[in-house]
């Protein structure tokens, strides 16, 4: 009767075990079951083999990638290979289906990223790509370079991959709690070199621990030298003004706690899976949050040109997110205001000011395309009715600068230069409309032009002090990606910046509402 008993035990302890596998794949679902025959061979005996071995500890590590494990059912699918002898029938399909369907996700969110990007920025049109997770699948473990393959299905970028290793250094900073400990606010609410602090110590530490002080640092009574010099450096990876004074904006940073941090690697890790960055041998990218626009040439080794901007005001012009070709510059510009901009700001400041109309050199332009210098009040009730436009003739004041550089967009959205040069200076920068100010027209304008070489560095200037305005079409038109990475790594330190938008908040709670 024991022995009887023992065995109904075991067919009950099976059943279960089989039931359980199989709504575990019903869970994965029912593609997995499809492709069970026809998949990647998972099993051998009657037991996960090497592939599949490797294929779950794969998905175990899909936080070094930012990625969460147990959206890949990475926790079940060890327990079901780690059981003591060979699986069942049901066993075995219902392990490889599951096994199956989970790695497609896997390799497809590390490929194409799991938030579609137009759910968060209407914006973003993606070029198509060839690129079939099922199929990549089936001939990684049919050649056994599962692993290789995994990391090759991830961009390609420099950027990425020290990415990957910021995420995990942050990570084991983490497990030290005292690195978290938060500063105490300095009497006065700021701390200015020369000055004693109680928490000297504790902030030498921190900054250690960061990367932004040595180890062998000595501590004084007194806030100076190295320890100056290590907020400094903390400050400037931080987009804050490298002043070396401990105030509430950089003890806000100093204070934040790491696994901020950690998401906000990972938030940039899931951007770069759909930016794309390598969509020709030269293109421009503006990333927004850093006020940098960086030209590559990617065939000659990497970025041939940085230099900062000024973006879309925060609270209400933002500057938007998208991919487009820039097919034409023109030089010595017509700012045609915005219908928006005239209502809202142009019309009402003509009224209370006249002769701001001549002192910026506006006009009116009607829809025969006919131009007025005339300021009245028809022609500011015909702009406000939509019958006509204001634009700002060419010159010193217009605030295009002297050199536009276009690339058709649904936004309206260019490239210009400005007459306003000192903001380049400040450290936040979004300031305009929403189109984008650079500060160095030229460079960009020689490096737009690379390909067309009677357009030397003296004609492009001499073309935008012309005040006549002259477009030029591209003989070869450039991909412009308008980015938004709250972390970079410049020369092995990583930077965070502030999440001026928004979207940073916008992709995490789309990623965690992604429920597969």
């Amino acid at each position: 009767m024991l022995q009887v008993s023992g065995c109904l035990y075991s067919l009950r302890s099976r059943f279960k075990r089989a039931v359980s596998i199989l709504l575990f794949g019903l869970l994965i679902g029912p593609a997995g079951f499809a492709l069970a025959d026809e998949g990647p061979r998972w099993l051998q005996d009657g037991r996960p083999n090497a592939d599949a071995t490797q294929a779950i500890a794969l998905l175990q590590a899909a936080g070094a990638d930012g990625l969460d494990p147990a959206n890949y059912q990475a926790g079940p699918l060890a327990n079901t290979a780690a059981q003591a002898g060979p699986l069942s029938p049901a066993e075995q399909s219902a392990f490889a289906a599951s096994l199956t369907a989970a790695m497609q996700r896997f390799i497809s969110d590390l490929h194409f990223g799991r938030v579609q990007p137009r759910d968060i920025h209407i914006a973003f049109k993606l070029p198509p790509q060839q690129f079939d997770p099922n199929a990549y699948l089936k001939t990684a473990v049919a050649n056994h370079t599962l692993a290789a393959s995994v990391r090759a299905a991830a961009p390609q970028l420099p950027l990425y991959a020290t990415l990957r290793e910021a995420l995990a250094h942050h990570r084991e900073l983490a497990k030290h709690p005292t690195v978290q400990d938060a500063l105490a606010a300095p009497a006065g609410g700021k701390l200015e070199p020369g000055k004693p602090y109680a928490g000297l110590a504790q902030l030498a530490q921190r900054l250690i621990a960061l990367g932004d002080l040595a180890a062998d640092t000595q501590v004084g009574t007194v806030y100076s030298g190295a320890l100056v010099d290590g907020v400094k450096a903390f400050q400037l990876r931080h987009g804050l003004g490298a002043d070396g004074v401990l105030g509430k904006a950089t003890l806000k940073q100093l204070n934040l706690p790491l696994a901020a941090r950690i998401r906000q690697i990972e938030l940039t890790l899931e951007r770069l899976r759909w930016t794309p960055l390598l969509l020709s041998e030269r293109m421009i990218v503006v990333n927004v949050p850093e006020f940098v626009l960086r030209a590559y040439e990617l065939k000659d080794g990497g970025m041939r040109l940085s230099m900062n901007v000024i973006v879309g005001k925060a609270l209400n012009t933002r500057t938007p997110l998208f991919v487009e070709e820039m097919r034409a510059i023109e030089f010595s510009p017509y700012w045609n205001i915005p219908p928006s901009i005239a209502k809202a700001e142009t019309v009402p400041k003509l009224r209370r000011e006249p002769g701001y109309f001549e002192a910026q050199g506006l006009e009116f332009v009607g829809a025969d395309g006919h131009a007025s210098a005339t300021l009245s009040e028809a022609n500011l009730d015909a702009v406000m009715q939509g019958k006509m436009r204001i634009r700002q003739r060419p010159g010193e004041k217009n605030a295009l600068g002297d050199i536009k550089f276009i690339f058709p967009n649904n936004d309206n959205i260019y490239l210009h230069h400005t007459p306003s040069v000192e903001l380049f200076g400040r450290q936040r920068r979004d300031f305009s409309h929403g189109c984008i100010r650079i500060e160095d027209p030229v460079a960009l304008a020689r490096f737009v032009l690379q390909s067309q070489p009677e357009w030397t560095e003296e004609r492009i200037r001499a073309a935008m002090d012309s005040g006549k305005p002259t477009t030029l079409r591209l003989a070869h038109p450039l991909p412009v990606v308008i980015a938004y990475a709250t972390v970079i790594v410049k020369n092995k330190q990583v930077h965070f910046f502030e999440d001026i938008y928004g979207n940073d908040k916008l992709l995490d709670a789309a990623m965690k509402a992604k429920k597969q």
